[in-house]
Formats: C-alpha cells, sequence, structure tokens
C-alpha cells in the first residue's frame, strides 16, 4: 500500500485528500472542520441552519430573525475554526435549495474561507457571489455527468469559470439528502464506478487544466479511499465516519447513537426537500416513513425554496428536525447517516480516525 497523495483544489493543497464531509445542523461546525484541517485533511462547516442554536436567534419572532441569526452565527463559527487551526484548509457546504444561500456564500467568502462546498441544487450562479475572492475554490456537489456538464458549460458562458474540482455524491452510499429520486436509488448508472471514470473522461476531454474529482458516499476505511483512487479520484470525501468523533460538533448522545447503530438501522426516510435522505431509524424516522399525522408540520424558519412542510403541510419541518437531533433529542429528532452507519463502536479523537485512514 503506497502513501496517499495531496490534494489540490483551486489554489489549495492538502496534505492527504480527505475532505470532511458537510454535516448540518452542527454536527460539522468549527470543531470538527479545525480537527480535520489541523490533521492534514480538508475541513468543512455545515452552514445550513446554524442560528437556531445561537445567541442570535429569538424563538419568539420565530421567522422573523432567522436568516440574520444564520449570517452571524456563520461568522461566529468560521471565526473559532480560524483561531483553531490557523493554517488548515477550510471551507464550508451550503445548500442552493436555502432561502439564505446567497447571503452564507457571501459571508463565507468575506470571511477568507478557502473553499466552498455547493449541492442540494446545481450552484449556477455560485461564481457571481463570489467573484471578489478569486482565491476561494468552488466546489459543486453532483452525482451524475449530466449535471456537472450543465455546471460547467453555464459558468463558463455567464461568468468564464470553471469549477476548482467536483464532489461525486453516489446516492446509492451517501448519508443525508440524496442527488436521486427515489426510483433512481440503486440504479446502477449512478454508481461511482460508473460516474467518476466517465466524469474525469469527460472533463479532460474538454478542459486544459484539470478539475479534480472527489469521491463521496460510502467511503470509511483506507481501502475505500484506495478503491476511489483506483476509479481516477483526486481524493474522497467522508462524513458518517466523524460523526463519532471526540471534535465532532453534535450532542454526545448524537454521538453514542450512532455507536449503538447497527447496519439494518439505516434506512431511506422522506424529506420535505421532495428528495429522499439515508439516515438511522429512530421513533421520529418510523413516523415519517409511515407518513403519520403526528409529525409536526408547522414551518419554523421558512427555510427553503422547495419545502412539503410549508407549502403543503406534509413531512416535517427539516431544520427543526436536524435541530432536535443535535442538540440530543434522539427520539424525537433526524439522525442523518452514510450507508456505512453502523460500523463504529466508540468515539475517538479525529486525529485517530485519520491516522487510520492515511496509514500505509
Amino acid at each position: 500500500m503506497t502513501s496517499l497523495p495531496p490534494l489540490q483544489i483551486g489554489r489549495h493543497t492538502a496534505r492527504y485528500p480527505i475532505v470532511q464531509g458537510g454535516m448540518g445542523i452542527r454536527i460539522s461546525g468549527a470543531n470538527l472542520a479545525a480537527a480535520v484541517a489541523n490533521a492534514g485533511g480538508i475541513g468543512i462547516v455545515s452552514a445550513v441552519g446554524l442560528g437556531l442554536n445561537s445567541p442570535y436567534y429569538d424563538r419568539q419572532q420565530k421567522k422573523g430573525n432567522f436568516f440574520e441569526a444564520n449570517r452571524l452565527a456563520l461568522i461566529d463559527e468560521l471565526n473559532q475554526a480560524r483561531a483553531l487551526s490557523p493554517d488548515g484548509i477550510l471551507g464550508i457546504n451550503a445548500m442552493v435549495v436555502a432561502r439564505d444561500y446567497e447571503t452564507l456564500v457571501r459571508t463565507a467568502a468575506e470571511r477568507g474561507v478557502n473553499l466552498i462546498i455547493s449541492g442540494a441544487g446545481l450552484p449556477i450562479h455560485l461564481p457571481k457571489y463570489t467573484k471578489d475572492y478569486p482565491d476561494v475554490a468552488l466546489v459543486p456537489i453532483v452525482s451524475s455527468t449530466r449535471a456537472a456538464k450543465v455546471i460547467c458549460r453555464k459558468w463558463e458562458r455567464l461568468y468564464d469559470r470553471l469549477p476548482d474540482a467536483f464532489v461525486v455524491e453516489n446516492p446509492n452510499t451517501a448519508g443525508g439528502h440524496l442527488g436521486a429520486k427515489y426510483e433512481e436509488l440503486y440504479d446502477p448508472a449512478l454508481d461511482a464506478d460508473r460516474v467518476i471514470p466517465e466524469l474525469i473522461e469527460f472533463l479532460n476531454s474538454e478542459y486544459d487544466r484539470p478539475i479534480p474529482v472527489i469521491a463521496a458516499g460510502g467511503i470509511w476505511d483506507r481501502g475505500d479511499i484506495d478503491r476511489a483512487i483506483a476509479l481516477g479520484a483526486a481524493g474522497v470525501q467522508i462524513g458518517t465516519r466523524f460523526i463519532t468523533t471526540d471534535e465532532c460538533d453534535a450532542d454526545v448522545r448524537y454521538k453514542e447513537f450512532h455507536c449503538r447503530a447497527r447496519p439494518e438501522d439505516v434506512v431511506i426516510v422522506p424529506s420535505p426537500v421532495g428528495l429522499p435522505g439515508r439516515a438511522l431509524k429512530n421513533p421520529f424516522v418510523e413516523k415519517a416513513i409511515a407518513h403519520s399525522d403526528e409529525l409536526e408540520t408547522k414551518c419554523l424558519a421558512n427555510c427553503l425554496q422547495v419545502c412539503a412542510c410549508r407549502d403543503r403541510r406534509q413531512t416535517y419541518c427539516i431544520v427543526q428536525a436536524l435541530d432536535r437531533a443535535a442538540r440530543g433529542d434522539i427520539e424525537n429528532g433526524l439522525i442523518f447517516a452514510g450507508s456505512n452507519a453502523g460500523r463504529a463502536r466508540k468515539i475517538v479523537p479525529v486525529a485517530e480516525v485519520m491516522a487510520q485512514l492515511v496509514a500505509s
């Protein structure tokens, strides 16, 4: 087994080709991102809903100051991450479908993040929001070569810019919201062993500079990293493995729930955004799958562009469900997880996880 290569994204080079996945709400905050960055990877703060669990959010106002609270909380989180990791590579994950997407992206760029990873929709106008910050690397998340082609051609035409990298998320194994419809799940055409080589061939044939491809979904150990690199990927994105670490920003009860999980507890759950998600089975998820009328369908913050909870009083309030779980309410919250959940048995430091991942 050879040593892992470094990973260059735009003007930034990480010692190891490992990107920590963005996990909201407050699962991947400043502490986790900084720890991964200090260990030689790329640390990512999820920009989703940070304001909810912050001193800036006035619950009496309800929807009134949610977005401003998010902006101020993101500034705090990025400042804290940089204080903990002065020299590390740090970024955010921002969802296109979030109504404060542009504000969060602009705020992160102004605060000096090294890269912005963007999914949950096609980030067509991401270069526009960051045009004054050329050092910020821009990394869309896609599940298909078709989506990557659309982004490249739109960015070229509108902004004379190309992505600095792509994260290719395999919806058959990834955790959280998935970039595929229910009927597309487990379609072999979306497997990494097909999409990654296909996308790399397209990028190499169309463009005269390297655009690295990062494999995401189902990455757990060094063997998974080596397989992704053998497919042509320049690196990997890992989310679930970092949940059961000391530095993960979630409540300890959230981490312990992951440690007690079994592989059969990983299930597909409906979401108000209209696409399925992958999560751990608990009473909340069982109700969601059963479309129970016991679920809270009152919109908390009007946070999404598309939301069945707000628009049709269906499913549940996603931001509230994720926030409850992150705070430790493991019965009544949504606990997202990738297909490898159930393999962790104890909570360990990030440095220990990274050492295992990079050991040759």
